[in-house]
């Protein structure tokens, strides 16, 4: 019999400020390059977001700032926390992604790292800053949703 194959997709990190300090106007799955003891830490979930973005360097996407915990049983081989890593992308995606950088007031900000099958994903987004005032607009509007959904359930009981 064959066995059901699990949801290979797993969360390892996720930037959660990103998703109330930006709009996401799109999102890209991209591949990032690791040296062997930061694929040890990320799959241990020692990975933080939180400070980091894409920028373009000699047409290349790279992060910047993200951290990953240094491997305890890597030793001397161990990685530098928070140097800069390369992201993969297809040229085409890199090339639309760096006309929209120059057009335009907008950022690029990694969103979260999964594992997919046996590769490290990174989900990067295309952001536009919120001000203060949208920032409380937007939590204004999901208290109200969440009021009105309360009210349907409890109508329909």
């Amino acid at each position: 019999m064959a066995e059901e194959k699990k949801n290979t997709n797993t969360n390892l990190a996720q930037n959660k400020k990103a998703f109330h300090d930006y709009d996401i106007l799109e999102k890209f799955e991209c591949g990032i390059v690791l040296v062997g003891s930061e694929v040890k830490s990320v799959k241990a979930g020692k990975v933080s977001l939180k400070e980091s973005y894409a920028r373009f360097y000699d047409d290349e996407l790279w992060v910047v700032g993200m951290h990953i915990a240094e491997f305890i049983e890597a030793n001397i081989f161990n990685h530098e926390t928070t140097r800069k890593r390369k992201l993969l992308l297809h040229k085409k995606e890199l090339k639309r992604l760096a006309v929209k950088l120059q057009n335009t007031g907008l950022t690029i900000i990694p969103l979260r790292v999964y594992r997919k099958m046996h590769l490290i994903k990174v989900e990067i987004g295309l952001c536009k800053g919120r001000r203060e005032f949208e920032k409380r607009d937007v939590i204004k509007e999901r208290e109200v949703k969440r009021e009105m959904d309360r009210a349907v359930k409890s109508f329909n009981k």
